[in-house]
């Protein structure tokens, strides 16, 4: 049993390391992993939030499930401010800026490559979770005062829900 693990684990910290095999094992693990975020709720999961460092992630922005493994590369362009969360930074949410369209090149679960693009909520979805494969968390999108501003109420107030 997996369980989505929240800022300060070390799996959050990671770059995480292409899949090798194509199997069943990696179709269950998505399969996992799209269970937890369906239940979260939330609109994507990184494999590094349930301390698994494979660079995977799952989606789903209201058309279906959707995954990416092994992204290859990211083109963006624009920019936007968008409320931002984060399902390891649960309770928190910031104004964060990042380009407005996003495009994915990636592999599917039978290791052919795809892609997938979109702006708006999808352009963002696609590289918040990518920032998750890269060791990266939401905190390290926001300026100086507002991280620390961040941090503090972190460590004030921990997680609504959690007992961090």
């Amino acid at each position: 049993m997996f369980d989505i693990v929240t800022f300060g684990h070390p799996s959050l910290k990671m770059k995480s390391k292409n899949v090798e095999n194509f199997d069943d094992e990696l179709k269950d693990l998505t399969d996992k992993m799209l269970e937890i975020m369906y239940e979260a709720p939330g609109v994507g999961l990184a494999a590094p939030q349930i301390g698994i460092n494979k660079n995977i992630f799952v989606f789903d922005i209201g058309e279906g499930p959707n995954i990416a493994v092994n992204p290859i590369s990211i083109k963006v362009s624009g920019k936007v401010n968008f409320l931002e969360g984060c399902l390891s930074l649960p309770g928190y949410y910031w104004d964060i800026e990042r380009p407005e369209y996003a495009k994915l090149d990636c592999f599917d679960l039978k290791g052919n490559k795809i892609f997938y693009e979109g702006d708006d909520l999808l352009g963002r979805v696609l590289q918040h979770e990518l920032d998750h494969l890269k060791g990266k968390v939401l905190l390290t999108c926001l300026d100086r005062k507002t991280k620390k501003q961040a941090l503090k109420d972190i460590s004030v107030n921990g997680f609504p829900g959690n007992d961090v």
